[in-house]
């Protein structure tokens, strides 16, 4: 298989990008780039540390978000599986990478930056959602934001209802954890899991 080994080679290849590849982006929240965010409720956190790297979907109601402030984002942390990825790599490594969704748009707007992980109670305290907060706070300081060309989401039709898929057709959770482990009883983690999704939602 031919590869590619050095930037000279891929430049070579696809050419330098157009303007506005470049101006778009910018170190702090423009107002058009504050509205995009406000409105999508679905983000890719992207980490990386010593065991490697780690994209981790997050996602709420009311926004995937909070702005801070033009150079500040607030990432609550609320409840999954305690495996903690993501955030065992920003305590080691604060380099992260966020990739924001808003359903019905095809532009997507993508945040390079660092983050640290904060229990500051008043912080966590003002997460509050029916009496319930998050354990944590991941708090991004932004380096560069911008927004995606919008061909991917276009060419994968991502928000067309004629071809979302038949859930019905794929793996159930309990099914892909007994292939993991052949031993998994996936008839009762599937019967159960609805239920603990929405006692255990925040």
């Amino acid at each position: 298989m031919k590869t590619i080994r050095t930037v000279e080679e891929l430049l070579a290849r696809y050419g330098e990008p157009g303007e506005a590849s470049l101006v778009k982006v910018t170190s702090v929240l423009t107002p058009a780039y504050r509205r995009m965010i406000e409105a999508s409720p679905f983000v890719a956190l992207a980490t990386v540390g010593e065991d490697g790297l780690d994209c981790s979907p997050r996602g709420d109601a009311g926004g995937a978000v909070r702005i801070e402030d033009e150079r500040h984002l607030a990432l609550p942390d609320w409840r999954g599986n305690n495996r903690i990825d993501s955030l065992r790599n920003i305590v080691r490594d604060p380099r992260v990478a966020l990739m924001f969704l808003i359903p019905g748009s095809n532009s997507v707007v993508r945040v390079n930056g660092t983050a640290v992980v904060s229990v500051d109670e008043a912080l966590i305290d003002s997460f509050d959602v029916e009496g319930k907060h998050p354990r944590s706070i991941v708090v991004v300081t932004i380096g560069e934001v911008y927004f995606q060309c919008a061909r991917a989401v276009m060419r994968a039709d991502l928000w067309n209802v004629d071809r979302f898929v038949d859930p019905k057709s794929l793996p159930t959770p309990g099914e892909m954890l007994q292939a993991a482990k052949t031993d998994f009883d996936k008839d009762t983690y599937d019967r159960e899991w609805p239920t603990r999704a929405a006692r255990t939602m925040w």
